[in-house]
């Protein structure tokens, strides 16, 4: 059984600094594409980034370019967002997800429960 699960949210200052982390299980996580997601209230749900099997590709928005850093830990079965410089517009919830292919999906099947990142003074 796949399984995705998000840590590391929590509230920050303006301008603080938060990682997060996507553990897997049921499934060798080094084998495949990991995304990260966000969504706030009322808004659309946007992908934040993405890193393929290798860790050769990752993808950022332009909303979070220069500030994110996603990275994986094969051996830990585990990928992390690194969230610098943050903004009360990066408030949300954060997803990883996984369609189990070794290439980034704008559809991915499989999702963890999500962690909440709060910016706010």
């Amino acid at each position: 059984q796949v399984q995705l699960v998000e840590s590391g949210g929590g509230l920050v200052q303006p301008g603080g600094s938060l990682r997060l982390s996507c553990a897997g299980s049921g499934f060798t996580l080094a084998y495949y594409a990991i995304d990260w997601f966000r969504q706030a209230p009322g808004k659309e749900r946007e992908r934040v980034s993405c890193i393929t099997s290798s860790g050769g590709y990752t993808y950022y928005a332009d909303s979070v370019k220069g500030r994110f850093t996603i990275s994986r830990d094969n051996v830990k079965n585990t990928v992390y967002l690194q969230m610098n410089s943050l903004k009360p517009e990066d408030t949300a919830a954060y997803y990883c997800a996984t369609d189990l292919k070794t290439a980034c999906s704008l559809y991915p099947a499989y999702w963890g429960q999500g962690t909440q990142v709060t910016v706010s003074s």
